[in-house]
Formats: structure tokens, sequence, C-alpha cells
């Protein structure tokens, strides 16, 4: 599954202190790394360094743990199983690299935890978890749709991802959700070819006029019943509190909003979470880092009560 090859640079420090372990074997859950971007952006690459820099934040996630009311890392056997082989850059043999370690993990029954990366890393993802779950649909969290046209050179990007995965048949669009899409300009025809493609698109300022609770229910009443992948990009916040991300985008959530949502998605059969797009050169004090760390956890334990539940 991933690279095994002997290496001079010492390991970091695993996800939450939990064990490392190539096989995750056992794990009703398993944390992957994946240190990829495809270094084109004009202005913020660093992405590519977002699992480690989660990694050194979460102790401080695991002192709160507590506050779950549950033993999450117990109830999951959770495991670190390390970083995806990856070459920033090199999107085919990295592609292949990421689907295989994302199979590997769901041929052992375990539920892929990933952290990139920007939002290229989530196609791959896609594509091995199609396999395993049909009819799987889609909650994005994102500034972005990353539903964009993309041709020739441009295809396969981070802007292009839900494009390809609705042209691969990776999706069930019609029950598939991108939330909190806003921007300096007119963000409309960006949604408009979204909504073409198949995608329901909440735009930033529909969800605050509908509210964090409605927007909930809507979530719930929308995907009730479906497998689904959890898609959350970090610029889904507001960059006063996030702001170590490839685009910071003006009119996010707050943390305590963003939080709340996840929390209010305990209803949900969640098959794989991705958590993306930390750019540590960016990231003062490593506050996203550390947030995005929080946005694991808090899915993490909605995994271990719905085993509880089961």
């Amino acid at each position: 599954m991933l690279d095994q090859s002997p290496s001079p640079i010492a390991q970091p420090g695993s996800f939450l202190g939990v064990p490392f372990r190539a096989s995750p074997e056992g794990a009703h859950a398993a944390i992957l790394g994946i240190p990829f971007d495809c270094g084109r952006h004009p202005t913020r690459i660093g992405s590519r360094l977002g699992p480690a820099a989660i990694r050194a934040q979460s102790p401080l996630v695991r002192e709160q743990l507590g506050d779950a009311g549950i033993d999450v890392v117990g109830r999951l056997r959770l495991v670190d199983c390390g970083d995806a082989a990856v070459t920033p850059g090199l999107i085919e043999p990295s592609f292949a690299a990421i689907e295989a370690a994302v199979r590997a993990i769901l041929a052992a029954g375990a539920v892929p935890v990933t952290m990139g990366g920007d939002g290229a890393v989530t196609l791959p993802q896609l594509r091995a978890l199609h396999a395993h779950h049909p009819g799987l649909a889609l909650l994005h969290l994102d500034a972005h749709t990353d539903a964009y046209r993309g041709e020739g050179a441009d295809r396969y990007n981070n802007a292009t991802t839900f494009t390809r995965a609705g042209e691969e048949g990776l999706l069930d669009l019609a029950h598939s959700i991108h939330a909190g899409t806003r921007g300096a300009v007119d963000v409309e025809p960006i949604a408009r070819f979204a909504r073409e493609l198949g995608y329901e698109v909440i735009e930033m300022a529909a969800l605050r006029r509908r509210g964090i609770e409605d927007f909930i229910v809507h979530i719930r009443r929308r995907l009730a019943g479906r497998p689904v992948y959890l898609c959350f990009d970090m610029d889904f916040f507001d960059p006063s509190v996030a702001p170590g991300v490839c685009t910071p985008t003006w009119g996010g959530v707050t943390a305590a909003e963003g939080l709340d949502i996840l929390r209010g998605l305990s209803e949900l059969d969640l098959v794989a979470i991705d958590v993306n797009t930390v750019s540590p050169p960016h990231d003062p004090a490593g506050m996203t880092a550390f947030l995005a760390g929080q946005v694991m956890a808090e899915a993490l334990a909605l995994l271990a009560r719905r085993r509880v539940n089961l």
C-alpha cells in the first residue's frame, strides 16, 4: 500500500499519537497522509506539507478527545498508515499510488481518513471508493466547487476534481452537494456549470440565509441512507481562522460554525473522510493545521459513535 523503502528521514509523529502501521488490518479507521499538490498554483504552493503539519499539531487535539465522551481511538482501533508514496507535481503516478493506498484500507474493512494535499487528491480516492460503495454521494464543504471544465494540460488539477468524477461515474450526482461556494466576484457562472453536471450547489450566501441548523437538516434529509464521502476543504472556513490554505477566500464560516456543522452529521453513513488544502508555509502559528486536526477528530468521533449505535 505504502512506500516501504528505507528512508534517511526520521518518521514524524503519528496523528494523535496512535500506532504507525503499514497494514490497516484490524482497524476500523485508518489515517493516511497524502503529501501531494499539483505544484501549479501561481502564488501559493505548500499543501504537500499539510500531513506533516497536521500530525505535528495533533497532540493539542488529543488533549481534547476526552470531551467526546467516548474512547475514539480505542473504539475505532485507530492506526496511522503513514503517507501514500506520491511525488508532488507528477499526477498520474501519484494518483495511482493514492488509489492503491486507499483501496488497501478499504480491503481491510477500515474507513480511510485522509489528510492532503491539495484538492486534486480527492479524485483517486473516489475511484477507490466507487468500487466498494455503489451509489456513493458527496458532501463537499469548500469555498470552490472544484468542478471547473479543464481541458488539455488542465484536465487534471485541483480545480477539476469533481468534473472528472462526474464524467467517470464515480458519484451519485443527484444526491451530491457542494456547499460554501463564494468568491470576490460573481460565482454564479461557476456554480451553474456544477449544477449542469448534476450537483446541488449551495453558495455561502444562501447557506447564511438558510442558517446552520436548517442547512444541517437539509444535508441529513438529502443524504440519509446513502454512503457519504465527506470532503472537507479547509478554505470552507474564513481566512480569519484558517489562513494557511491554498486559496483563501473571505466570507467563510467561523471555527464554531464549521465544527457545529460537522457535529450535525451524526446520522450520516460516512464511508470516507478527506480533509485537505492545509498549506503550512502560509499558516501562522500552525493554527490552520491545528483546526484541520480538530476537524479530523470530530469526524472520527462521528465514526466512533456510529459504531456504538450499530
